[in-house]
């Protein structure tokens, strides 16, 4: 399992031009599900992403936490975090968990989240979204949990 956090001022996600999430100051995280995942994984990345301090304090120094800023989550799942670009010049998707597995634990990830007092946003699993986010800093970060 691996997520891609981006610092954001704000970020959304549109699915045919309608907005189904969108947040203020936070992270946008985009997650990727391997075959072998599990519920033991995701509890670490979710432990990692909302303690995980990046936000600049009055130093300006990256030592707040999103719970100290009060900041909000966008949780995209993103099957091409785990393209495998080896060979040739088509990716294979072979190591990304099939659909049900990885939306079961898609809506895991997001719960757990939840249980941190975030609020958290969700694309929709499997659609073609759109998402658009100013990235604060830039800072983006990746985090992955075998």
């Amino acid at each position: 399992m691996k997520i891609v956090i981006q610092r954001v001022k704000n970020a959304k996600v549109e699915v045919d031009k309608k907005i189904v999430g969108k947040i203020n100051k936070g992270f946008l995280v985009l997650l990727g599900i391997a075959q072998n995942d599990t519920e033991e994984q995701a509890d670490y990345l979710v432990k990692k992403l909302c303690n995980l301090r990046v936000f600049p304090d009055e130093n300006d120094k990256m030592n707040l936490s999103l719970k100290d800023v009060n900041g909000e989550l966008l949780i995209i799942s993103q099957f091409t975090l785990y393209a495998d670009c080896k060979e040739g010049n088509r990716p294979s998707f072979t190591k990304a968990a099939k659909p049900e597995k990885a939306n079961e634990l898609y809506e895991y990830f997001c719960n757990e989240c939840k249980k941190n007092d975030i609020k958290v946003e969700k694309g929709i699993f499997g659609a073609n979204m759109q998402v658009t986010l100013l990235n604060d800093g830039p800072v983006t970060i990746t985090i992955k949990k075998d």
